[in-house]
Order: C-alpha cells, then structure tokens, then sequence
C-alpha cells in the first residue's frame, strides 16, 4: 500500500464534501478527496437536477396554455423524448468528467473508490492509505430507504436514481410516499403521458409544510395533472404478477408497470470503517453544532450524514461552518436554528423558510399570521395567472420578527431569498415597510404584508 499525507481527507464529494474539500484548498490546506461514484454527488446526477430538467417543460406548457395570445400557438403534447434528451445534458450523461478541472485548479488530489477509516486520521482506499494531520471528513450523504412492506424484496422498485435517469417514459407509476420527491416526480412524469398513483400514508402530502400547501399541491396534482392521489394510505402489501405491480393500501388495489419509492432517506454511514474508532455505523452521526463527531474534535460530518437538515444548501453550509472550526474560526451557525429555506418545485410551488405557524407554537412562540393570496398583485395578471396560491408570514408578536414565511404559487422559489434574509437580518416589520417593493413584479406582495401588518397595529 502507498501512504500518501494530507492535512484534510474528505469522503465523498457530493455537494457537502466539494465545499468541505474547495474550502480547505482555498484555505492552503493539502486535500485528499474520495469518492466512489460520481464528483458533484446525488444531488447533480439523481435529485435536484435531473427532476427539475423532466419538471420544467411541463411547467412552461401549462404556463402558455394559460396565457391569451400564446395559448392559441400552442398545439399538441411535450415531445418525451426531447425531454429526456434535455435531461441526459443536464446531468452530463453521468459523466464527471466536467468537474475534474477545478480539482486540479485547487489542488485537490482525487481518489477513486470506498474510502474506509482505519483508525484516527486514517482512510483507506483502493489499496491507497491516506493520512490525514488534521483533520477528516464525512459527507458521503445518504441513499433512499425502503420500508418494512410485505413483498416489497420480491419486486424490481425504483428509488430517485432510477425515476430521474429513465431512458423511456414508463406506461405507470405507483409512488409510495407525499414527500417533495414523490410530489415533484408525480408531477414530472404525469406530464410525459405517466399514468400516475401516488400513495401518502399521512393525510396530507408535504405534512412537514403549512397545511394548505399540501392541500394545494393535491387539488393540482389531482385536477391538472390527473395523479391518481390518495392520502391516509398506508400500503399493506405489494407484490407483482405478470409483469405489473400490485400495492394494496387500505384495502383497495393498485397496479402499475412500475413502483417508486420515495419514503425517506438513510445515511451512508455503513461500511465505512467507523468501528475502527468505536462508532457503531449505519446511523447518523451525532455532531455539535460546528459539525465535530462528538467525542471525536478531528472529524467531521457534514450534509445528510449527520442527519440535521437533509438539502443540498444546508449541506454546503454546513461545510462552510465546519471549515471555518477546523480554521480556527468561531463561526455564527444560525441557519438550521431558524429553519433552512426549502423548496417543493411542483406547480403550484411551495418555499418556505423558517417555521410553520404549528412549529412556531409548539415552541412556545406569541405569534400572528399574516396571509394574502398570492396571486393578488398586479404582477399576477402577466406570470401564473389563474395558479393562485398563499403567501403566508409567521411574526412574532412582540417584536414584529418574521420567524417563517411560506408561498405557495407558479414559481414563487424565486420570492425566498427576501424572506431568509429578512428572517436572518432580524428586520422588523415597520422597517420593510421602507423596503419598497417594485410595481408591477409579482414582489409587491411584500407590499400586502405590509398593509395587513399595519392594519393590526
């Protein structure tokens, strides 16, 4: 075996581990990286990108066939097979080749294979042993979980890789699981011609949101999209015959050529030889909050690993902290306190950041609710006219904070950023009143905000 000395060794170079491993390179820190499938990670090659690719044409179809003048142009069906093409560009026909320069720009020295800790500061990979002076990192992410069902190990199942990398638009689709990937996937593919059942064992769809966020989510997947969508359905049982798959819930049957699963996630904390240093592997990784495995000031974990927040942006955040510690900074970590900006890219849109009005009472919080509809701006006459939605801040009652905001509407992800930063700012209220907000963007709703805040005083 060859040794080869590094100051900083990272596993995985998904998103979390490219900023833990950018970061230290900058910093003049020698870098080794592991990866054992793709650089850029699961959210590039099988998550965010690809689904948003299958996701867009269907969004701008509907978006003409709504607006006068150009709904008259407008003939025929999406093209599924341009469609997927498009989408084999986004994810560079799961090719990395693409993101080997700016590894070799910083320096970092990349290593293909299972990276495997062997004791402190020690990974081991491919026959190589890498020594780390400093300091090691976890961010090998985490993979879908599939439930307890009673034959569900007897059928070919697909999980997020294979729903976002088809090569062909299947006949039909069970979805197990109302979470923002089943939704979004629904979506996705009812729009490629997908005859599509999506099963919720809670009952709503995206229950972790504001209550009417799911409920406008299932009124359009149902009444535009015509998902096939059930709530408060819990599978019993799956099994496949002739070639289709069967799920029962609840008592009735469903059947389709094909099943997703998309019930949650677990962390790829298995096999990865943290017995060595006395952790028992395959669950998440307890940190403090500058993401230090606790008992452990030498490693890291950083993105889904830890099992805090599991989006893409956290992740990156989080490896940002954790750079600035293994610096020697003290770095503010504010964000997961007050609740990561998340996004649910169906149509309707659902972003949210902070807390939801139910969380912020559970946590004890004096609050008011201030709602207005999204589409009550001028700007609403020319983008999404007729999508509707809620646009929704949680204030604190005595200070006038915002500790969460939610808008539900036709691409209203783009609205968020104002509501992290007013929330991270700490901006009052009566003081966003003098941020004036531009006629005729669909942005004055901070304007109705506004009004109905002072209404209250």
């Amino acid at each position: 075996m060859s040794i080869h000395e590094f100051d900083v060794v990272v596993l995985g170079a998904g998103p979390a581990g490219e900023v833990f491993a950018g970061r230290s390179a900058d910093a003049g820190l020698k870098v080794g990286l592991v990866e054992q499938h793709l650089v850029a990670g699961e959210c590039s090659y099988y998550a965010c990108m690809p689904s948003k690719a299958l996701l867009r044409p269907g969004e701008l179809l509907d978006e003409a066939r709504r607006t006068e003048g150009v709904r008259q142009a407008v003939t025929g069906i999406l093209d599924a097979d341009s469609v997927l093409a498009r989408r084999d560009e986004v994810i560079h026909h799961l090719d990395d080749s693409s993101q080997m320069g700016w590894l070799e720009r910083k320096g970092i020295e990349l290593f293909r294979g299972t990276g495997v800790l062997a004791g402190e500061r020690e990974v081991r990979v491919a026959g190589e042993v890498l020594v780390a002076n400093r300091a090691v990192a976890i961010a090998t992410g985490s993979s879908a979980a599939v439930p307890f069902i009673p034959g569900i190990g007897e059928v070919s199942i697909w999980n997020n890789h294979q729903a976002t990398t088809a090569e062909t638009v299947p006949e039909s689709l069970i979805i197990l699981g109302g979470g923002p990937v089943g939704c979004e996937l629904a979506q996705a593919w009812a729009s490629l011609g997908t005859e599509v059942t999506l099963l919720e064992a809670e009952d709503r769809v995206l229950p972790g949101e504001e209550p009417f966020a799911g409920e406008q989510v299932e009124q359009a997947l149902r009444e535009e999209h015509g998902v096939n969508l059930m709530t408060g359905a819990a599978v019993d049982s799956i099994e496949s015959t002739d070639g289709q798959i069967t799920a029962t819930a609840v008592g009735r049957q469903y059947t389709a050529s094909h099943l997703l699963v998309a019930t949650g996630r677990r962390p790829r904390t298995d096999r990865i030889g943290l017995e060595s240093i006395g952790i028992d592997g395959g669950g998440h990784l307890e940190t403090d909050d500058c993401y230090r495995v606790k008992g452990h000031d030498w490693l890291y974990a950083v993105g889904d690993v830890n099992g805090r927040t599991l989006l893409t942006h956290m992740g990156k955040y989080q490896s940002w902290i954790a750079v600035q510690t293994l610096l020697g900074h003290e770095p503010d970590n504010r964000a997961e306190s007050i609740g990561a900006p998340r996004i649910t890219f169906t149509n309707p849109q659902v972003a949210a950041v902070g807390k939801t009005l139910a969380a912020a009472e559970a946590d004890g919080m004096d609050v008011v609710v201030i709602d207005a509809s999204t589409g009550s701006s001028a700007g609403a006459s020319f983008v999404g006219k007729g999508v509707g939605g809620t646009s929704r801040l949680v204030i604190e009652r005595s200070t006038g904070l915002i500790v969460g905001a939610t808008f539900t509407g036709f691409e209203v992800a783009e609205w968020l950023h104002a509501a992290t930063i007013a929330i991270v700012g700490k901006v009052p209220m009566d003081e966003l009143r003098h941020a004036v907000a531009a006629f005729p963007a669909r942005s004055e709703i901070w304007l109705r905000f506004s009004e109905k805040w002072e209404a209250r005083q």
